[in-house]
């Protein structure tokens, strides 16, 4: 029986790429995305659209990519709507996308849950307060989860990208794109098809003993 992988985020970017990538290893996909192209149009800030998707829909694999960068400015300037809103779709988001498919998951015995995080989350990028908390958080609810869930045959892992080739990243201002490049010591931005590559391994059965882990993929940035 084939397995089903749901990628939010899918619509581009890091989301597409991987559901391109996935659908390569014969995985039957389904993009979720509030953007035009999705094969499920989804709100992950709504718990109501979320617990409806999961009603209709079993998955085996959840790649948790839909995200936003949130405001770029220094932080005393973030107004409360602008980090409520980063923190509803980077965190609550992955959240709720976990609580509600996750379960089914476990009743299967089988599942790979894959959080795209960011090196924000590790490191923190200035200006970028509520992006790089948010992306923090996601790190400790994968740790949280992996140890959780560590006996049940479902896997929760993440990946920590640098900045990436994306739509996301495009609209971002050149000079804070250079900066954020010149702290790779590649010396270049990654691009969404490298990210997807360590996305299908773990969401695979060739990652059998890695759960609640961070993988970085950021051309030599990460520092620990």
């Amino acid at each position: 029986m084939g397995r089903t992988a749901l990628v939010t985020g899918g619509a581009s970017g890091i989301g597409q790429a991987c559901a391109e990538r996935l659908a390569e290893d014969g995985l039957s996909v389904v993009t979720a995305d509030l953007a035009p192209g999705a094969d499920l149009r989804l709100d992950v800030t709504s718990s109501a659209a979320v617990e409806e998707a999961a009603a209709d829909l079993a998955v085996d694999v959840l790649v948790n990519s839909a995200g936003i960068i949130g405001p770029n400015k220094p932080f005393t300037e973030v107004a409360d709507d602008e980090w409520a809103a980063t923190f509803a779709v980077n965190v609550t988001g992955v959240f709720q996308m976990c609580r509600a498919f996750v379960p089914g998951m476990v009743a299967r015995g089988w599942g790979r849950v894959v959080n795209v995080a960011s090196i924000a989350g590790k490191e923190g990028n200035p200006n970028l307060a509520a992006y790089s908390a948010s992306k923090a958080a996601v790190l400790g609810l994968t740790k949280s989860l992996g140890k959780e869930l560590a006996d049940s045959g479902v896997l929760v892992n993440a990946v920590a990208p640098a900045v990436i080739e994306t739509p996301m990243n495009a609209a971002t201002a050149p000079a804070v794109l250079e900066r954020l490049v010149s702290l790779i010591p590649m010396r270049r931005m990654g691009t969404a098809h490298e990210v997807a590559e360590l996305v299908a391994w773990l969401a695979s059965d060739r990652c059998s003993f890695s759960t609640g882990a961070v993988y970085d993929i950021s051309g030599g940035r990460a520092t620990y």
